[in-house]
């Protein structure tokens, strides 16, 4: 039971629940406001997330014994903020059950699992690496604010990296907590403890819905999310399954789309916290770390209305400088993999790139294309060698 309990798994499950709601928490009441959800469909929204995120996050990773994360579809909420407008709530919530219905059948058929084969370890690594380079700079972007408290937090991730590597997240952030305390940085005037309660949203199926909706919340979740998803596993040398674990999330939104579950997925950025040396230095036990982060994901599901004035009582710059050392020894490690085969570096490169800078094309965002340009350029290599 030690080792279950041991601190730098509970830090890091802890960590990447945090970057998991400050990163996007506010997408999800964009979204159901779109849909005219009222405050008690709001807080069950976040009930189905918090709670189809923690079982999954628990249950994949016992059955596993790999830090299998899983996390909401944040470009799928980005785009129900304008896809949802002027739908009713019963069309929206069949366009949830279709696309998660479409997310089980690629885990059951297994065709997730055959295009991961082909995609070679350095894209992986370079498409990683693009996704988490923001949270890196956004580290030094945070110091322009607040520079006392991101050069606190960083000179003791740096001073204490080497003498104590398990715990330099959980001290940074302590650190953090305690000088934003001193500083009058944390305000807690609109926190209050409160139960979330789950509301049954019966589904209605409208054929220009699950077209309009559906279908691209569907593609947007495998594309910029599962695929990321698998890449973090992938790039840390863990050879999950991915069918089963695509097929499972996809249930688990059938299962709860009637509460607000919109979309489950693999989760990348959050997940790489669980999966570095600080989580712990032997990678058969980080699966541990993903265990505490599906239990703090439960308590954040029960009392999801009280997740808003949680962080809005933290500073802005505390939870990006957190996020940022949390996923620095990552952030080099993706590099270190996708730059070493000199016959993929190019495309390796350009899928950093391509995924680094943000761009959307036609609703998907940069990982999928950066992928795609990779493999592109992966195959013409082939070809002329």
């Amino acid at each position: 039971m030690r080792g279950v309990f041991g601190l730098s798994h509970i830090a890091a499950g802890f960590i990447a629940v945090l970057i998991g709601y400050s990163s996007s928490a506010a997408i999800i009441f964009q979204a159901a406001a779109a849909a005219g959800a009222t405050q008690a469909e709001i807080a069950s929204w976040l009930w189905a997330l918090g709670i189809g995120m923690g079982v999954t996050c628990i249950g994949l990773s016992l059955r596993y014994r790999s830090p299998v994360l899983t996390a909401w579809s944040t470009p799928g909420a980005a785009l129900l903020v304008t896809g949802l407008a002027g739908i009713p709530m019963s069309e929206a919530i069949g366009a949830f059950m279709f696309c998660s219905a479409l997310i089980l059948l690629c885990g059951v058929t297994g065709w997730f699992e055959t295009i991961m084969r082909y995609v070679p370890a350095a894209l992986a690594a370079g498409m990683l690496g693009g996704v988490l380079l923001r949270f890196g700079l956004d580290l030094f972007a945070s110091a322009q604010t607040d520079p006392l408290l991101v050069g606190a937090m960083l000179t003791t991730y740096l001073l204490a990296r080497h003498r104590w590597p398990r715990y330099v997240i959980p001290l940074a952030l302590l650190v953090g907590l305690g000088l934003a305390g001193t500083l009058d940085l944390l305000h807690f005037e609109r926190f209050q403890w409160q139960l979330a309660s789950p509301v049954l949203m019966m589904p209605s199926f409208s054929t220009s819905t699950l077209i309009g909706v559906g279908i691209p919340l569907f593609v947007v979740t495998m594309a910029s999310q599962n695929v990321p998803g698998i890449a973090v596993l992938r790039a840390h040398g863990y050879q999950t399954p991915a069918s089963p674990l695509i097929g499972w999330t996809g249930l688990t939104g059938v299962l709860l789309a009637p509460f607000g579950g919109f979309a489950f997925n693999l989760a990348a950025i959050s997940a790489a916290v669980c999966m570095g040396r600080e989580a712990d230095p032997d990678p058969l036990k980080r699966y541990r770390a993903a265990i505490w982060g599906g239990v703090f994901y439960l308590l954040m599901g029960l009392f999801g209305a009280t997740v808003v004035g949680l962080f809005s009582a933290l500073p802005v710059e505390l939870i990006m400088a957190i996020a940022g050392l949390a996923l620095l020894g990552t952030i080099g490690n993706s590099l270190g993999v996708a730059l070493k085969d000199e016959n993929n570096r190019d495309a390796a490169l350009l899928t950093f790139m391509c995924t680094a800078s943000g761009v959307t094309l036609m609703g998907i965002g940069s990982a999928f294309w950066g992928l795609v340009l990779g493999m592109l350029v992966h195959m013409l290599n082939r070809r002329s060698s």
